[in-house]
Formats: C-alpha cells, structure tokens, sequence
C-alpha cells in the first residue's frame, strides 16, 4: 500500500490535515489542548511520519506551564512566537488545574515533555519514529542519546548537536538538521530562546513535528534530578526543583509563580 493509499481521501502532496480532536482549554491567556499524555503521545507518533514524508511543514508543539504564563504576559516576542505555535500542551501542573476551577474543558492530565518523551521512546522504537536531540551542553546532549538507546534499544536518533551557536551558525545547524530528516525535532534550549528559533525557521526546517523541552535532556540523563511522584502529581515539582538548583531557579519560581496565579484568575473567564 502506497503512502497516499494509506491516508483516506487525501490527495498526493496536499497539506495533511491538523485535526485537534481535543477540545482547547483557555488559561491565563493561552490556549491549551486539553489532550491527554498518552493522547498527545500517540498523535505525535502517527501524524510526524506522514508529515515529513510528504514534505509538510512540521507542526509547531509548544508547553504551557507557570513560567510561559508570566512570559506571555510580559515578553511581546515571546507571546507573538507562542501564538504561531499549532498545539500547546500542559506541561504544568497549575495548568491542569486551573482548567477545571473556572468552567473551562478540563485538560485531561498534565503532559510534562519528560514524560513525553520518555513514555514515547519504546512505542517509537517499535515504530521506526525518528528523533533528533537539539539542545544542551555538549557532554548533556552525547549523554542523553546514549541513554536513549539504552531505555529503548533500537530507537532511531537521526542526529543531535548542543544547543550553543552563534546566529552566523544557524544556517549550519538548519543544514545539519535537514540532512537527518528526523520525524521529531526536539529543541531544548530554554524559553524564550527555543520558540523564537522554531518559529523563526519553522519554514526550513525538514522534520514532521518540532517540540520545545527546556532542560528535558539534563533530566534525561539525571543532571537534574525529578520530583518524587507525590509532588509531581500535586503540582510541587517546582518546588523541588527550587529547592535542589537555587541559584538557578529560586528567582524565577519567587516571581513567575504568583504572577501566573494572578493570570489565571484574570483571565478566568476565558
């Protein structure tokens, strides 16, 4: 059976339908699919394929979370580069939340991009899915793939390359990323850096769908250490992590936190 043969009442070339089935959820100015994990999952692994394959522009798959509540709100680029995005998800916990306390459709869980792609490293392995690893320190990002293929042996990393280049390098990087052709571009070089990078070459870049991750290759390979379960699940994660990088993260939490609450409750109504 021939690829077009495969998708129903599509012709050759044409843009492959973006059905969001979830239904969209509206906090604090953003609007979030109310899609599961699993759901998102299992999307990303049937649609990147076929869109790489048919040479479409990769979806744009961006998070939601305190942080890029506040930033919206404060950073015009950023809340112009997180508009073009084609589907965010909840990547945190406060979000999930905040869909079921003021009468919006109810996010169904919280889809963190480590739980993303952690779960969907076996089923892509299955599927032939192919990744790309953009983003970290250099020794973070070799680490990462290495264990890549050892929680899910015969997974496909097309390529990888760290996150630090100067903007004359970018073309480069583009070029490096095309050659692989992944199905699945994941960028984690940190708001609001990696979504003005996807946005920006959205329209160069060959892969079926590209996804921010933040520091997800540094929790990868335990860099940074996750929250036990309980927080993780009440919404607490943040606070681990605060407490286990300060330095880093203190200031952030201490300002964005209160200000993505204050978001939430104004934008309450949708």
């Amino acid at each position: 059976m021939s690829l077009e043969q495969a998708i129903p009442h599509q012709p050759p070339r044409a843009p492959i339908d973006r059905p969001d089935h979830a239904e969209i959820a509206h906090v604090g100015g953003i609007p979030v699919s109310t899609y599961s994990l699993r759901a998102l999952i299992d999307r990303m692994l049937a649609e990147a394929p076929l869109r790489r394959m048919l040479d479409q522009p990769p979806l744009l798959v961006f998070d939601c979370n305190g942080q890029g509540l506040s930033m919206n709100a404060t950073d015009p680029a950023f809340r112009a580069d997180l508009a073009a995005a084609d589907l965010i998800h909840a990547d945190g916990q406060i979000v999930v939340a905040a869909s079921r306390w003021f009468r919006q459709p109810p996010i169904a869980d919280r889809s963190s991009t480590t739980d993303m792609f952690i779960d969907s490293l076996a089923p892509a392995a299955k599927a032939g899915t192919s990744y790309y690893l953009l983003g970290g320190e250099e020794a973070v990002n070799a680490a990462c793939a290495r264990k890549c293929t050892d929680m899910a042996p015969g997974i496909q990393i097309a390529g990888r390359r760290n996150g630090f280049w100067r903007p004359e390098e970018e073309d480069v990087v583009i070029d490096a990323i095309n050659a692989a052709a992944p199905d699945v571009l994941w960028v984690g070089t940190g708001k609001p850096r990696e979504q003005a990078f996807c946005v920006r070459n959205r329209d160069r870049i060959k892969a079926g769908w590209i996804v921010t991750c933040g520091g997800l290759f540094n929790y990868i390979t335990g860099d940074y250490p996750r929250a036990p379960m309980w927080m993780q699940r009440s919404g607490l994660e943040w606070l681990h992590r605060m407490a286990t990088r300060p330095r880093e993260l203190a200031w952030r939490y201490i300002t964005t936190n209160p200000h993505a609450l204050w978001l939430i409750w104004k934008h309450r109504h949708g």
